[in-house]
């Protein structure tokens, strides 16, 4: 019987792995291609701006990971009898938080490091071009800076506001969920 367990919990996490990998190559892929693709016409100014975004997206998924691996069940199960609009879904994300943290700080907070590290090195290079001197690793030191020390603060902030967190990632998850 344990045999029988044990095969199915392996056969589900290669089933996961296969899907998280296909998810991350085509969000990988998609992303890559429309940042890089509009960052390469963009006068400074405004592809820093872009860089920025991506770096915010990044943090924010990760501290959408961390509030939903620390969440209790308890405080939706409570506003899921109240009929509190999002707690169902809540719960649900609660519920399956290795999955859910999986994609939001894995797949889209990785995702986010690489594009990041991507546009960082065209806006490096084209500086580079207009300074005449390499600033390739000054661009990464502050590229890595803000990820490092934005994903430093949003666990903080993920731990303490963790039912806020997910309770509103239910409610705008709830937008986009069909109802069975």
């Amino acid at each position: 019987m344990k045999k029988d367990k044990k095969e199915k919990k392996d056969s589900s996490e290669i089933k996961w792995f296969i899907t998280i990998f296909i998810t991350a190559f085509i969000i990988s892929i998609i992303f890559s291609f429309i940042s890089t693709t509009a960052i390469v016409g963009l006068p400074l100014i405004p592809a820093i701006l872009v860089l920025l975004l991506v770096i915010f997206i990044g943090v924010l998924f990760d501290i959408i990971g961390v509030a939903v691996m620390v969440g209790k069940e308890s405080d939706f199960n409570a506003m899921a009898a109240k009929k509190i609009p999002g707690a169902k879904t809540s719960l649900f994300l609660i519920k399956n938080n290795e999955k859910v943290s999986n994609i939001c700080a894995d797949v889209v907070g990785d995702v986010a490091g690489v594009l990041s590290g991507s546009i960082a090195a065209l806006i490096a290079f084209n500086m580079t071009k207009d300074l005449g001197f390499n600033v390739q690793f000054i661009v990464s030191a502050i590229v890595a800076s803000l990820t490092i020390g934005g994903k430093a603060i949003g666990k903080g902030i993920a731990q303490r506001n963790t039912t806020k967190i997910v309770g509103f990632v239910g409610k705008v998850v709830k937008i986009f969920k069909r109802e069975k």
